[in-house]
């Protein structure tokens, strides 16, 4: 999944005191400028430029500009400031009196970038019934100061991620230009440069506590490095290899929409085929949105139906590819259809089995997408070890996963949560090494042509599935399953996976005939994740080194961020709330949790998996109760309504309330 944690903070429930409503940004004494933006909008301060995005009120209020969300109450502010004293006071200061004075959970140093030096982000303490995010940084460029503010509702924040994106993405000294690559021409990764990124690799596993990665690198149709690093199992011998298997996670997506264009080509399918004539009755939670549907806006994130996968991550025993498409008929748009960049996973797992019906009407759904999946792009491209069979994977030569506890450990993390995903296997659920998708890559770079020359798919089917469907911010747009990323002049092709510790992607540069995997077995490797693109494209361009310095900033900020989390726990959880808890508690969408005493502590047991509880008393006087095993962090709070006890917790845009039985 594309999300960069599964971290899942709970902010409310019905027993919480009522909270008051945020506090507007005070006035500054000049008579501030107010625009509402028809358009996404430069815009240029004393010391910065960024983009402000559409839909949103601008104030302009001395050197602060001050920019509201659609729905009111939620606020990001750019400001220019000098340098002398507390410069993130000093941004406050600019936007709200008093701001400074929450407490700071956490302040990550950034590694200097884009014309900037001196770069710290501070997150701060929010209660529950606050249901807010509350982030802030500062960076300088020469002597210039900037300060940012973002206080936003947690909805918000959520449904409008790829805004804020462009809002920070675009975020550049005045007058700085990004480094660009464009229209240069790639250098051969000879010998010396695969020896440097080796050594990066090993650098960042190092950094980011990584037990072991897989890596491969193609260029014009030549593998010119197959191979891996550290170890499959923390404290086991046996090393990475090529051909060790991984859960790839959301780069499933790209696989299953290869599939979907098998079809289109071969005429079962057209991308504008409206969902219903294939299966009618798929449905979605909006009748609007339905009637719209069609096969390529299953795989788009532009249909407006936001992050929703608590719903399969805590019931998903007996979850059948049928139940999820079954469950989008309760699943709400939040947005307008093509407005906004929104993630949803059981549309994209629904997008596989529906195309897969087409081509196997006879078969239940999750059989036809396996049988689709090995006919048309396994088999074909020579992907002999590549399985949605989790069992297989592990029979074989593997890597588990592994996650830092709340105790600030690397331990391996649960492989129940992978069980998670055999149900939504189209969106996240294949398990590959790095020879197997190095052949899918070279499909990618040959225009669709197999090494024997035979032609597999059309051409047009490959740009059909990364021309733009929907914009996630920064330089980047989403196709189908595909992402296209031209940061530095140069266009990218990749997908990310991301799932319960494990994190892996893959690339390729379709003008340059560069391809590159990568496959990690901890939860550090969001650090190799953001930085891989840019080491590569230093490699092939002779780029300012920057990658090396940007990993040693994010192993330092991941381990200042655990150290975070680890000082605002209690483990076990804190007996006094332990004892008031119920025994068994319920909610009709994600099932029932019993709590069990054991060994001293409280353990919560979700029926596909249990974890032993940690505590953290939160500034409202509520506790949030937090998973402590290794790969799921999730937060409930226990509270009262209608007389019976309550557990709340909360994903992005979605609240689910378990009740005492």
């Amino acid at each position: 999944m594309r999300r960069l944690v599964l971290t899942l903070a709970v902010l409310g429930c019905s027993s919480s005191p009522p909270s008051p409503p945020p506090t507007a940004p005070e006035p500054q004494p000049a008579t501030p400028v107010v625009q509402r933006l028809t358009a996404d909008t430069p815009v240029t301060t004393l010391g910065a430029s960024f983009v402000a995005p559409a839909g949103w009120t601008m104030r302009v209020s001395g050197r602060a500009h001050i920019l509201e969300a659609p729905e009111g109450g939620s606020w990001v502010m750019v400001a220019d400031i000098d340098g002398d004293g507390d410069p993130i006071a000093k941004g406050w200061a600019a936007f709200r009196t008093g701001g400074a004075d929450r407490e700071v959970r956490s302040m990550i140093h950034e590694a200097d970038r884009d014309g900037w030096t001196h770069q710290r982000t501070y997150s701060y303490a929010t209660s529950p019934s606050e249901r807010r995010r509350v982030t802030a940084g500062v960076k300088r460029h020469g002597t210039h100061w900037i300060a940012w503010v973002a206080d936003m509702d947690i909805a918000v924040a959520d449904k409008r991620s790829s805004q804020l994106d462009l809002i920070y993405g675009q975020l550049l000294p005045k007058g700085y230009q990004r480094e660009s690559f464009a229209g240069r021409t790639a250098h051969k990764l000879d010998a010396a440069r695969i020896a440097e990124l080796g050594a990066y690799i090993e650098r960042a596993r190092e950094e980011l506590d990584i037990p072991g990665v897989a890596l491969g690198v193609i260029q014009d149709g030549e593998i010119v490095f197959a191979g891996g690093f550290g170890v499959r199992e923390l404290g086991k011998p046996a090393k990475v290899d090529a051909d060790t298997l991984f859960l790839i996670a959301s780069n499933t997506k790209s696989l299953t929409t290869m599939m979907i264009g098998k079809l289109v080509d071969e005429g079962k399918l057209r991308w504008d085929t409206p969902i219903t004539s294939v299966l009618p009755e798929f449905k979605l939670g909006d009748a609007e949105t339905t009637r719209q549907v069609q096969i390529k806006h299953l795989i788009c994130a532009c249909t407006g139906l936001p992050y929703q996968n608590l719903e399969w991550l805590l019931e998903f025993q007996n979850l059948t590819a049928a139940k999820v498409v079954e469950r989008l008929a309760g699943m709400q748009p939040t947005s307008r259809f093509g407005a906004l960049y929104q993630y949803s996973n059981p549309l994209a797992a629904a997008g596989g089995f529906v195309a897969a019906h087409a081509a196997y009407p006879e078969l239940e759904l999750g059989a036809a997408y396996d049988k689709a999946m090995q006919s048309r792009v396994f088999s074909p491209l020579g992907m002999t070890q590549t399985t949605f069979d989790g069992a297989r994977a592990l029979r074989g030569n593997h890597a588990l996963p592994h996650d830092v506890g709340v105790d600030g450990k690397l331990a391996v993390a649960q492989m129940e949560n992978c069980r998670a995903v055999w149900s939504m296997r189209p969106t996240a659920g294949a398990w590959s090494n790095v020879r197997d998708l190095l052949k899918y890559i070279h499909m990618e770079l040959a225009n669709g042509v197999l090494p024997g020359g035979k032609r597999y798919v059309s051409a047009d089917i490959l740009a059909a599935r990364v021309a733009p469907q929907s914009k996630p911010g920064r330089d980047l747009t989403y196709g189908m399953g595909l992402e296209v990323e031209r940061t530095y002049g140069v266009p990218v092709v990749h997908h990310g996976g991301r799932f319960s510790g494990y994190r892996t992607d893959m690339m390729w540069l379709p003008e340059h005939g560069v391809g590159a995997v990568f496959l990690t077995n901890g939860a550090g490797g969001n650090g190799i994740m953001s930085t891989f693109n840019r080491k590569l494209l230093e490699l092939l361009f002779d780029g300012k080194p920057e990658a090396d310095a940007a990993v040693a900033a994010a192993g330092k900020a991941l381990r200042e961020a655990n150290d975070a989390v680890r000082t605002q726990l209690t483990v076990p959880a804190d007996p006094a709330t332990a004892r008031q808890l119920a025994a068994h508690y319920r909610n009709d969408s994600l099932g029932d949790i019993r709590v069990v005493t054991s060994g001293g502590g409280v353990v919560f047991d979700f029926g596909e998996w249990r974890s032993p509880m940690a505590s953290r008393r939160n500034a409202d006087g509520t506790v949030s109760l937090v998973t402590s095993i290794p790969g799921w962090r999730f937060e409930l709070v226990p509270g009262i309504a209608d007389g019976k006890r309550t557990l709340v917790i909360r994903s992005a845009q979605h609240e689910y309330m378990f009740t005492e039985q």
